[in-house]
């Protein structure tokens, strides 16, 4: 009888393991499928600014070669508020099943910052790729009587307070570039924000903000249309696309350099580890297409196109780096 029981209890978990190994084993092939097949229906990449600012036209150059290369219609939607924070929670609650990506800044580093109670990114996000560098540049109008960040300099001390430069939004790269710049020359200035660095810029071409520090996507154009004049670039050498315009280097503020803000492309954590490797990819593939080069370089934005791991491992390091710039420059949430 003893024997009879021991060989039902056998038999009883032979029969478990065999289908739970069986189970296991369809969903690998279920999981293998489904990234196999994906993208089967339109992708959505979220942007937390407005429209024509620096951000939103990477993404749209990007989001124009995926459509091709993944055979699926991606779009860009537009989420401007809360300097890029609503973007993220929308995208930071949404399925995650590929379908929704964010199309993100250092906001997803700065805001957590400023705001401990903002969910932590590397919680929130699974990164994808880091796609570009965008160098600051220092504008104003075309018509302005500043002519140099030393001019910038000896206005803000002679009226302090007075001086105002424009941002897109508390907290910004552009922001935190001239805070920066208050530090580093013991001078004070007032931050006027928007929402989004297009509209931003718009107010510095009508001279209705003095200047501001504006990644160099775009400027060389309204340079050339006589709208913009650049008194100084973040980039290692001069850039020919600004003759006779120094660097921060060369203009005694080296510091500034580090400014620079990114671009990168993320999807909300507990994406399928294979989705976004495939999206991984094709993005570094897009990126490394020649027109695709040229076009971003027109821009003036430095291409990277990183694997997950790298970029985890940046935003990681720039996290700390933008800790110290924000306690140095006593900037604190609105």
């Amino acid at each position: 009888m003893k024997r009879l029981d021991d060989i039902m209890k056998f038999s009883i978990n032979a029969s478990l393991k065999s289908l739970l190994a069986g189970a296991t084993l369809a969903f690998g092939f279920l999981q293998v499928s489904e990234a196999a097949q994906y993208p089967e229906k339109p992708i959505r990449i979220v942007v937390g600014f407005a429209a024509g600012g620096p951000t939103d036209l990477i993404a749209r150059v990007i989001a124009q070669e995926l459509s091709s290369s993944l055979g699926q219609t991606v779009t860009v939607e537009n989420r401007p508020g809360g300097t890029a924070s609503v973007a993220t929670e929308a995208v930071a609650t949404a399925q995650p099943d590929g379908y929704t990506l964010l199309f993100s800044s250092v906001q997803l580093l700065i805001n957590p910052i400023l705001d401990p109670a903002k969910k932590d990114p590397f919680k929130t996000f699974a990164p994808i790729s880091n796609v570009a560098s965008l160098p600051m540049v220092v504008v104003t109008s075309a018509d302005s009587p500043l002519n140099s960040i030393q001019d910038i300099v000896k206005a803000a001390k002679a009226k302090p307070g007075g001086l105002a430069f424009a941002s897109s939004g508390n907290g910004s790269a552009p922001h935190l570039a001239a805070a920066t710049l208050q530090v580093l020359s013991g001078t004070e200035m007032l931050n006027v924000p928007y929402r989004g660095n297009g509209p931003a810029l718009t107010e510095v071409m009508a001279g209705r903000v003095q200047f501001m520090f504006y990644p160099s996507i775009g400027v060389a154009q309204h340079v050339a249309s006589k709208r913009l004049k650049v008194l100084a670039v973040g980039t290692d050498e001069p850039d020919p696309s600004f003759p006779g315009v120094p660097t921060f280097r060369q203009t005694g503020l080296p510091e500034l350099k580090s400014t620079a803000p990114w671009v990168g492309l993320l999807a909300p954590a507990k994406t399928p580890p294979d989705v976004v490797d495939k999206l991984a990819s094709e993005v570094r593939q897009v990126l490394s297409k020649l027109t695709v080069l040229e076009r971003l370089k027109g821009m003036g934005a430095e291409v990277v196109g990183s694997t997950p791991s790298e970029y985890t491992e940046f935003l990681k390091k720039d996290y700390q780096h933008w800790a110290k710039i924000i306690k140095a420059a006593g900037v604190k949430a609105e």
